[in-house]
């Protein structure tokens, strides 16, 4: 399996999932006679970020590898995003906001060529935080140690939020996807 084919559809399913689940919090809150940009400003826990941070986060993680394994500069657009998160605390923006920075991400990510990411296997990839922490890394090393579990811990909390704020979702919309492989007849009844 090359990285293109690991990763793009592997953020494409995800960032379309994360979609739905906005767009079924929406409807959610709605019913409730509520507005949904306060959705904005939930937390897991009082020290992480709000919901408005992971849309932004999961898109820019989901662009930011596709750079670093073609050996390119992140453009500034991106990096825009990023910063976007970090800032969601103070400044949350709006749910439709959120929901576009993913729709910006499928749309890059469906752009790419079939073999986008396939010679970023071997390339050094040197990982600098904000904190001045380096990771030195090969790109398969960095797509799996790195990228995808940076990228899953953003859609994870985000489900995880929306969950606890009541929403309901279930496994079926959390790989959502998945079911195109279901085999017939092989649902339960109930």
């Amino acid at each position: 399996m090359t990285l293109t084919e690991l990763l793009i559809p592997t953020f494409l399913h995800m960032l379309r999932s994360h979609g739905a689940w906005l767009d079924k919090a929406a409807a959610y809150e709605k019913a409730k006679g509520k507005d949904a940009d306060a959705l904005m400003t939930l937390r897991l826990a009082p020290d992480m970020y709000p919901l408005a941070a992971q849309a932004r986060f999961a898109s820019y993680l989901s662009m930011e590898p596709v750079h670093r394994l073609r050996g390119e500069a992140i453009p500034e657009a991106t990096k825009e995003i990023q910063r976007e998160g970090w800032n969601s605390s103070q400044h949350p923006g709006t749910f439709a906001e959120a929901k576009a920075r993913l729709a910006t991400a499928i749309e890059f990510l469906e752009a790419l060529p079939g073999n986008a990411l396939d010679a970023g296997e071997y390339i050094d990839i040197a990982l600098e935080l904000p904190n001045g922490v380096v990771f030195d890394m090969t790109g398969e090393q960095y797509a799996r140690d790195w990228a995808l579990a940076q990228f899953y811990f953003h859609t994870n909390t985000a489900y995880s939020i929306l969950r606890q704020h009541g929403v309901e979702l279930g496994k079926g919309e959390y790989v959502a996807h998945a079911l195109a492989y279901l085999r017939p007849g092989t649902l339960p009844k109930g």
